[in-house]
């Protein structure tokens, strides 16, 4: 945002850069869920004593464990979407924004399917907790798909990554609450003072992951303050070596390159 005309999303990795530079170009998000992702369903799949079984081996037979598959489908998500976020970013020779949009909307959309169902047998304070962050969820996927015609939109791009924090702060606050109370006491289900307090502290997160997007902004905007020249040379030198999703300020580039060469060759041809 602070950059007004910087490129956004950069192509495959350049052939012709340093070392240092390839690696910087390295789509480390997507390592990144592919790793958690791997070792979170490793976690599920081995914290069972009996292992991960489908179904029971009696007559009839029942479903086992549906709280445990439907976390194993969950992290399986996330570590498609990181092999996605690879592909595009490093393996393909043009990056495919619009395919990481779209796998990462699917991914929310089924996140949200197995929240709802998720609540299936739940009370008391565990129902809360689930409940904020399912609307967390319904949130970003709203806010994920309406990217898909608008990934331009700045504003988009803040209520995206203002609700990130807030699902990824907000499951960590889940996971104290649910399994280690900070007390060293479980959080009692028909005490209406423990569910009360449960929205309290998901407010709390809220003016505080708003407080930490804004110093981020105010921070950024400072350091842009003082220093644009040097950082405007830096995004001049790379820009021949990026592609963003063709907007306005693109086709004007672009049509401006195609004036100045027309104009040389006019000259060329009429110079003896």
């Amino acid at each position: 945002m602070i950059f007004k005309d910087s490129l956004v999303y950069p192509s495959c990795l350049p052939q012709n850069k340093t070392r240092w530079a390839r690696l910087w170009k390295i789509s480390y998000g997507g390592w990144l869920k592919i790793v958690t992702g791997s070792i979170l369903t490793a976690y599920v799949a081995f914290c069972l004593d009996d292992g991960m079984v489908l179904m029971s081996k009696q007559v009839p037979p029942r479903f086992l464990y549906p709280k445990e598959w439907q976390h194993l489908t969950m992290f399986i998500l996330l570590i498609l979407n990181g092999c996605v976020d690879v592909m595009s970013k490093n393996l393909l020779p043009q990056r495919c924004v619009v395919l990481e949009k779209g796998t990462l909307v699917l991914s929310f959309y089924e996140l949200l399917l197995l929240m709802v169902s998720h609540l299936q047998g739940s009370s008391g304070v565990e129902l809360q907790v689930h409940s904020l962050l399912i609307l967390v969820v319904f949130l970003l996927m709203l806010v994920l798909t309406a990217e898909l015609w608008a990934p331009d939109m700045s504003q988009l791009w803040v209520m995206e990554t203002f609700l990130f924090l807030m699902m990824g702060s907000w499951l960590m606050q889940v996971g104290f609450i649910l399994f280690r109370p900070v007390s060293g006491y479980p959080w009692q289900d028909d005490d209406i003072n423990d569910i009360m307090f449960v929205t309290t502290f998901f407010c709390w997160h809220l003016m505080i992951n708003a407080s930490c997007l804004l110093g981020i902004y105010g921070f950024s905007s400072f350091w842009h303050r003082c220093y644009s020249p040097r950082l405007k040379l830096m995004t001049s030198k790379e820009a021949p070596y990026h592609s963003s999703i063709p907007g306005p300020l693109y086709k004007l580039l672009q049509e401006a390159e195609q004036s100045e060469k027309n104009g040389q060759a006019l000259l060329s041809t009429s110079s003896p």
